[in-house]
């Protein structure tokens, strides 16, 4: 069993480092030059740094479970550390659909595939890091 869960915690290692690297495109994709330009220095600003450090975390969280995924699944400190990401990525997949108004994706084929996607993926990532931690 724990091989097949570490070759699970190595998969979610990759989609996150790919997660990461698609933010890249975020101010292009969105259009961030002219939808942030009404907003305050500060705001634009903090929007791009905290994007910046959202890709990272997850850059460096894939990172941990490509590397480490044995260590997070046989050792208390692994436990504690999917604890923690079992937390995050459940509150995140609640977010999905209570943080995100529906007319961003309802009726819209590209946003709702997106939509489904993510919430599998986050469902996923939540699923297996409790059992992680449970195990």
């Amino acid at each position: 069993m724990y091989e097949t869960l570490e070759i699970q915690i190595q998969i979610i290692g990759i989609l996150l480092i790919v997660l990461s690297l698609v933010h890249i495109i975020f101010p292009k994709y969105f259009n961030w030059k002219q939808d942030l330009k009404p907003l305050s220095l500060i705001n634009r600003q903090m929007m791009i740094t905290h994007t910046f450090f959202i890709a990272l975390t997850v850059l460096l969280t894939g990172l941990l479970c490509f590397s480490s995924a044995n260590e997070l699944i046989e050792t208390k400190l692994g436990s504690t550390i999917s604890l923690g990401l079992a937390i995050f990525w459940t509150i995140r997949l609640f977010v999905q659909f209570f943080g995100y108004s529906a007319d961003l994706w309802k009726g819209k084929t590209f946003e709702t595939i997106v939509h489904i996607f993510f919430s599998g993926f986050w469902l996923y990532m939540s699923v297996l890091f409790w059992i992680c931690y449970l195990k």
